[in-house]
């Protein structure tokens, strides 16, 4: 066995391979529908949902990695977090036999999308003051409530949104979710505009009297923040590869330009001032992957608390890269770092994202503080 093969089998690094070239294909300047269909059809987008819906078979593990090596192309596809990893994920482990048959194909080929409706204006991180209510009537839910920065519901068929039944409005928060169809009346949308280059756009989502049937509840209303839970380990493992993708791509243009800049007499790579911040920021990439790589063995094995600890720690560590080496980046290329001809200063504000959604790094330190160190909690 080689060294290599005990991280990362010979299938992992073979569909690394393949969706790179694919990203190259594509590269900074690409259409998100072209690419996202191109890699539907080839199976990328799937590869984390049951083969017998169409899907790959595999796990969060290679999902990230089709994220990563997407992203390190300089073609992320953000949508990859919310559909297949967190909707998908979800429905596959407590959906219907009829909402599996309905959504996880299309999931899995790309040619249905599903956004993830959690945040809320009043709640930000804490989900455990989620407002949003659905209440019985007859055999239909009716649900009302108010979410934000919701990534991509215009070019999602539906969205997944999280709730609370009215019983639960008191006590401990007792989650529920929901499959919302995009054009389902009471569902309004309306765009916020962001400091952000990104294809995907950022909604706030008000639902006023939203009816719907019966089998919109994905899961029992009774199952809880397991449920809930399933859904946002494998959204913060790749969230951790979407960082680690768009370090390594920052990284790449860094390191093609300081070893053929010249500004004295060899090019400026040659100089420590240089080269040791991008040797550093190569390090940090290299150590958070590993963190998600443990972050989406343990999930793709079942153990869900070791997966939370670990894709906390991932997401954290990979913002922190992310950050650090898009920074030392637009810092290498001076002025030409800023010019929207070398796309780099646009990587500043989409770097942020890592350390802010889908959540806070602050709000990681504290789980870690409570739930691995034990120490007493301050809210």
């Amino acid at each position: 066995m080689s060294h290599s093969s005990i991280i990362e089998s010979e299938e992992h690094t073979a569909l690394r391979a393949a969706v790179a070239a694919l990203g190259r294909r594509h590269g900074r300047g690409y259409d998100r529908e072209t690419l996202w269909r191109e890699a539907g059809k080839l199976g990328y987008l799937g590869v984390n949902l049951p083969e017998e819906y169409g899907g790959g078979g595999g796990g969060i593990t290679e999902l990230s990695l089709v994220l990563e090596e997407l992203g390190g192309a300089g073609c992320p596809l953000l949508l990859m977090v919310v559909s297949p990893a967190i909707c998908g994920t979800v429905i596959s482990r407590f959906g219907t036999d009829e909402q599996k048959r309905r959504w996880l194909p299309g999931l899995a080929d790309g040619s249905l999308t599903m956004a993830f409706g959690i945040t809320e204006p009043d709640a930000g991180s804490n989900s455990h003051r989620i407002t949003t209510t659905a209440r019985r009537d007859g055999d239909d839910w009716v649900l009302n409530g108010r979410k934000v920065f919701i990534s991509g519901v215009d070019l999602a068929d539906a969205t997944l949104v999280v709730g609370r039944t009215e019983d639960a409005r008191t006590g401990s928060l007792k989650p529920c979710l929901f499959i919302v169809p995009r054009d389902t009346e009471g569902f309004h949308r309306s765009l916020i505009e962001m400091e952000l280059h990104a294809v995907e756009k950022q909604f706030e989502l008000v639902l006023d009297d939203v009816r719907l049937p019966a089998d919109a509840l994905v899961g029992d209303e009774d199952a809880g923040l397991l449920q809930l839970f399933a859904g946002l380990n494998p959204e913060r493992i790749m969230t951790a590869a979407f960082a680690l993708g768009m370090g390594r791509y920052a990284l790449d243009r860094a390191v093609e330009y300081a070893k053929t800049r010249q500004v004295w007499k060899e090019p400026i790579g040659a100089h420590q001032a240089i080269a040791h911040p991008l040797a550093q920021a190569h390090i940090e990439l290299e150590l958070a992957r590993l963190m998600m790589r443990k972050a989406a063995h343990l999930y793709d094995a079942g153990d869900d608390t070791g997966a939370g600890e670990a894709a906390n720690m991932a997401k954290y560590a990979a913002g922190e890269a992310c950050v650090r080496a898009v920074d030392q980046a637009v810092h290498t290329l001076g002025g030409n770092g800023l010019t929207r001809e070398y796309g780099l200063a646009s990587l500043i504000t989409a770097a942020r994202v890592a350390r802010i959604a889908p959540v806070s790094r602050e709000m990681i330190l504290n789980y870690v503080s409570h739930q691995s160190l034990g120490l007493p909690k301050s809210y």
